[in-house]
């Protein structure tokens, strides 16, 4: 659920009292362990942290006026979610990898989207994970893996386009041989 909170201090406080402790509590975890280059505030209708323009000036590419996404949390109407960009995707990030190997040795259950925690009480969080993966995650290190992540999506993008742009004849024919080889090829040796 999207708020119309102006401000961390006003969301929080629009809160039932035990989901504003529990995301007080979250809150506090990340504030002692997050880079502090990182830009507290509210976007997208939740309290969260970006990278400011002025250090990475392009912003996010979904539209650059708004600073580089980074990590938010939110009161859900069924459970409270954390959100982490630097864990999402699927394959070949090692910090996903690493985070969720990490949160399975805890003994915690794990219901995650692709870059959701989502969880009902501040108890189903592994608090120590959370931390160390915003200790694991300053500004430079968040920026390189977002540009590395938005260049390969590009990437496959543009060879999506490409497949779509191929004539579908053409693909066809050595089909058609193919399958003309193999029946003729059923009829030997009878």
């Amino acid at each position: 659920m999207q708020s119309k909170a102006a401000s961390v201090p006003e969301y929080l406080a629009s809160l039932p009292p035990d989901r504003r402790q529990a995301l007080e509590t979250l809150r506090g975890v990340i504030l002692k362990h997050i880079d502090p280059r990182y830009q507290e505030g509210m976007g997208y209708g939740m309290p969260g942290w970006s990278v400011p323009h002025s250090i990475y000036p392009a912003g996010y590419h979904c539209d650059p006026k708004i600073p580089l996404p980074y990590a938010g949390y939110a009161s859900q109407k069924n459970y409270m979610s954390l959100y982490l960009m630097c864990v999402y995707g699927h394959g070949n990030n090692p910090l996903m990898d690493w985070f969720v190997k990490a949160w399975k040795k805890t003994g915690k259950k794990l219901n995650m989207g692709a870059a959701c925690i989502r969880f009902k009480k501040i108890e189903d969080l592994a608090l120590d994970v959370i931390a160390e993966v915003f200790r694991r995650t300053p500004v430079d290190k968040y920026v390189a893996f977002y540009e590395t992540a938005l260049l390969a999506n590009n990437k496959a993008a543009a060879a999506r386009r490409a497949a779509k742009a191929r004539p579908k004849t053409a693909a066809k024919k050595p089909a058609r041989r193919a399958a003309a080889r193999k029946r003729a090829g059923s009829g030997r040796g009878r």
